[in-house]
């Protein structure tokens, strides 16, 4: 469970938001929707230690940890709206890099798990292929599998439909229902209103919640 307490983020005198409480449930999928600029990707930024707030407080399982703690980063794993995959290495190199180098797993086994998750995300045949072969869907599933394998507490997505056709825009939804229904905690930063319906246990309203 992921609780937000009392967020805030300045840069000067400009507030991106101020006092912002969220909280996510366990196995839920939770959509944070509103217009581009608005702050949501700061939010992401904040929750996986890349930046730090002015002031608040982030809880994970009860577990209070410092804003723009760089821990949060095993808690929460990212997905950048531009994938960020290793152009010079295959799917399968770009899943067990973090594995076997952070994690220290071996080998055999971080190839062996990443076999399993590109099998569960309709992708096994792809391990030997670079990044610049695969459509843009593609690149958002091998991006879902290295998160994967990292076994985070929360997978966060940031604008996961942004750039896809309609096409890869389903079988993102299609993933993300998928890792729900096998108990997967979801963050979804989306501006996609129609997106967010389709996917999600509850929708959080930035907008709303920032000019309240």
């Amino acid at each position: 469970m992921l609780e937000i307490k009392g967020l805030t983020k300045k840069y000067g005198q400009n507030v991106i938001f101020k006092d912002l409480d969220l909280t996510l449930n366990n196995g839920e999928v939770l959509s944070v929707i509103g217009p581009s600029g608005i702050g949501k990707t700061t939010l992401i930024k904040i929750m996986t230690g890349l930046e730090t707030a002015n002031s608040g407080q982030v809880f994970i399982d009860g577990e209070e940890f410092g804003i723009g703690d760089g821990r949060l980063n095993a808690k929460i794993g990212i997905i950048f709206q531009d994938f960020n995959l290793f152009p010079n290495y295959t799917v399968l190199d770009n899943i067990t890099l973090a594995p076997v180098n952070v994690n220290k797993l071996s080998k055999k086994a971080a190839k062996q798990e990443a076999i399993e998750f590109l099998d569960t995300l309709g992708m096994k045949d792809k391990e030997i292929l670079y990044p610049y072969q695969l459509s843009g869907g593609q690149k958002q599933r091998v991006a879902i599998a290295r998160a994967l394998a990292m076994h985070p507490n929360i997978i966060a997505y940031d604008e996961p439909t942004s750039g896809l056709d309609e096409h890869s825009t389903r079988q993102v939804a299609a993933v993300i229902k998928q890792l729900k229904s096998s108990g997967v905690t979801q963050l979804v930063i989306t501006h996609d209103q129609y997106f967010a319906e389709l996917i999600s246990d509850r929708i959080f309203d930035f907008a709303q919640e920032v000019q309240r």
